[in-house]
């Protein structure tokens, strides 16, 4: 079976539950909504903190793009995917985001604070706005959140030159929650909450996914088995795009033309998370229990 065969058998022109983050498949739910209005009101009004959190695969880096495509000029945006690093790679990795020509070898962290206020200096007198996006925030060391700090204290006679957005899992809170990071923590004027989806918001992600994908007719899910992803999955999208596409996998395999329960049965049985969450559940433990039992479910590299 091959990929081309999938897509024509469901009427689609791509994969709709890929993993790898696509803002053209990005579902502003309610939760995720919420973030991105905050935080582009909180950027507007010149604040120059904000934070916004997230469990695993709730989509942080969907929202951190959603971002990123928002913001436009006067606005210019600096993005670091992974800043877990020492303050001097950090300051290095921020100064190649700003187009600084930094000397060959390791430079020191006053010269490129120095060197990046001169750059934030140029672009405020030109209009600018600069945003730093931090992915990962968790990650960073002690050591290179003071960095941070000290980057939001770089201001001219009448403005702070750099915004920062953070955005982290919950250990994020717990990181700055600890007292020697109070600073920080009291610079923080807008801070959101990411949640999973509520079970009429799986209905629509998987609609509006389907038809970002190329299917406008007919949906791929029976109602019943988007209510059973939407428990599956606890609304979690990353998870919720793992079981919706094995399910439809299952569904292929069989020859079947819509995801229907057991479809989404076997998935789950397929799928250790969603084991979990049924551990954890014992309505769902029933439910996976008492499904038929899977056949081996085709699966390529259509997630990736």
């Amino acid at each position: 079976m091959s990929a081309h065969l999938y897509l024509e058998h469901f009427g689609l022109e791509e994969p709709p539950f890929r993993l790898t983050p696509a803002t053209r498949f990005l579902y502003l739910g309610e939760s995720m909504r919420e973030a991105l209005n905050t935080a582009c009101l909180g950027l507007d009004s010149g604040d120059a903190f904000l934070k916004i959190t997230g469990q695993v695969g709730l989509g942080k880096t969907l929202v951190c793009r959603g971002l990123l495509n928002r913001l436009e000029a006067p606005f210019e945006t600096a993005y670091i995917p992974n800043p877990r690093l020492p303050p001097n790679e950090l300051l290095s990795a921020i100064a190649r985001e700003l187009a600084i020509e930094t000397p060959e070898g390791s430079a020191g962290a006053d010269h490129l604070m120095s060197r990046i206020q001169d750059r934030l200096l140029e672009r405020a007198a030109a209009g600018a706005r600069v945003v730093l996006l931090l992915d990962e925030a968790q990650t960073m060391p002690d050591e290179t959140i003071e960095t941070v700090r000290l980057l939001t204290n770089l201001e001219s006679a009448s403005e702070r030159l750099l915004q920062l957005v953070l955005l982290g899992q919950p250990e994020l809170d717990e990181r700055l929650a600890a007292h020697h990071l109070r600073q920080i923590r009291s610079r923080i004027t807008h801070a959101c909450t990411l949640r999973p989806l509520a079970v009429h918001e799986v209905v629509d992600y998987l609609r509006f996914r389907q038809i970002v994908a190329g299917r406008h007719a007919g949906d791929l899910f029976t109602k019943t088995a988007a209510r059973r992803l939407a428990r599956h999955s606890g609304g979690v999208p990353r998870l919720l795009n793992i079981l919706a596409h094995k399910a439809l996998l299952d569904a292929f395999g069989r020859g079947d033309g819509q995801a229907r329960r057991a479809h989404v049965a076997r998935a789950a049985r397929d799928t250790e998370e969603a084991r979990s969450n049924a551990r954890a559940l014992p309505w769902l433990a029933a439910a996976i229990a008492g499904s038929a039992a899977g056949a081996g479910l085709w699966y390529s590299g259509l997630l990736a």
